[in-house]
């Protein structure tokens, strides 16, 4: 199974990150069964250079073959929907693990405008690859969203409108699944930022994805946790 890591700040991590990824890819090689992580790029966001040219991850262990992603500091449904035919169709991956909305809330598009934008990512991948898997992670808590209520209504209503997008755009060719937000969530207890992920947070974060791929379709196993 090869998989490719969508996403924006969550997902590529800055310097001194784990990520979310490197926590996935943990609990992929526990399973016993073959995978690769796979993708255009490798790197973390340096604050710095306002660049993602950092390879200063947490673990330096983390192997560089398990670093791909498809990510990006600022990036969201917008910039990446242009980008994932050709990405997918180089890199094949078969599963596609997805977070993105809540940058392209927060600084482009509304709710309607950018679940369009994620319904043009999910023909885009398709037409790269007419067989790939997609699981979408909602958006999640957030602190923009506890101090503003329109802000937390669009998050809402961006929600709703992605999980009527897979429902519409799921098939038996290209199963599309969305995620459930991650259980306990807590913006005080699992991000540095109230956006960021911190370990537990990036653990809940690959324990959404990985328990709704066993759920769905049977494909790895429950999340064990912490490791």
């Amino acid at each position: 199974m090869r998989y490719l890591f969508v996403g924006d700040s969550m997902t590529i991590g800055a310097a001194g990150d784990y990520t979310w990824r490197y926590r996935m890819w943990r609990h992929l090689s526990t399973l016993g069964e073959p995978f690769a992580v796979v993708g255009p790029r490798d790197g973390l966001y340096d604050r710095a250079a306002d660049a993602p040219v950092s390879a200063d991850y947490a673990d330096p262990a983390f192997p560089p073959h398990a670093r791909r992603h498809l990510a990006g500091w600022g990036e969201g449904w917008l910039h990446l929907a242009p980008l994932v035919g050709d990405v997918v169709r180089e890199h094949r991956p078969d599963v596609l693990l997805v977070s993105l909305g809540l940058i392209d809330l927060g600084f482009y598009t509304d709710a309607r405008q950018t679940a369009g934008n994620a319904e043009r990512f999910i023909a885009a991948a398709r037409d790269g690859a007419p067989g790939v898997r997609m699981v979408l992670l909602p958006v999640i808590p957030n602190s923009r969203a506890d101090l503003d209520p329109g802000f937390a209504d669009e998050c809402a209503e961006l929600n709703t409108l992605l999980a009527k997008a897979v429902a519409d755009h799921d098939s038996p060719e290209s199963p599309l699944l969305l995620a459930s937000r991650p259980e306990g969530y807590d913006i005080l207890l699992d991000t540095y930022d109230g956006t960021h992920p911190n370990a537990q947070g990036e653990h809940k974060l690959a324990a959404a994805f990985a328990d709704a791929m066993y759920q769905a379709w049977g494909i790895g196993a429950p999340y064990a946790g912490a490791s």
